[in-house]
């Protein structure tokens, strides 16, 4: 999908960021990540309170196969088609999807633990010590 579609399509929410990612793209505001296009479809983040909405027009979740066959189902949802042509309701429903992305990031991953130097350095130590051929 084309970044200045995309751009276009989001103008009355506000600015936005397309990025690439795998074999599709990432929609931005502010840094966080709310929605995905992946084959030419967009989709936004959802969560238990917002998923109601994408159910009731009959929209979908991403989905995809892991290389191990294992189907995966993520909390991103296709955006109704009839969004593309109203652009304030589009505008609600990227202001929700950016909520939950907000959310989640806050709630997000543990903080990796930092690496002691000592470990560091015993790390580095060995990788000096290896002959190269």
């Amino acid at each position: 999908m084309d970044a200045d579609f995309i751009h276009d399509l989001f103008a009355d929410f506000g600015r936005v960021e397309v990025k690439r990612m795998f074999s599709g793209q990432g929609i931005y505001a502010g840094g966080v990540i709310f929605a995905i296009v992946a084959g030419d479809v967009i989709y936004l983040k959802t969560d238990d309170t917002t998923r109601p909405a994408f159910e009731r027009e009959h929209a979908t979740a991403l989905t995809f196969t892991k290389k191990t066959g294992q189907r995966m189902v993520t909390s991103y949802w296709r955006l109704p088609d009839r969004l593309y042509d109203a652009p304030d309701e589009l505008s609600q429903w990227t202001r929700q999807a950016l909520a939950v992305a907000r959310a989640n990031k806050v709630r997000g991953k543990p903080a990796k633990k930092p690496v002691k130097k000592s470990a560091a350095k015993a790390g580095k130590k060995k990788a000096r010590g290896k002959s190269r051929l």
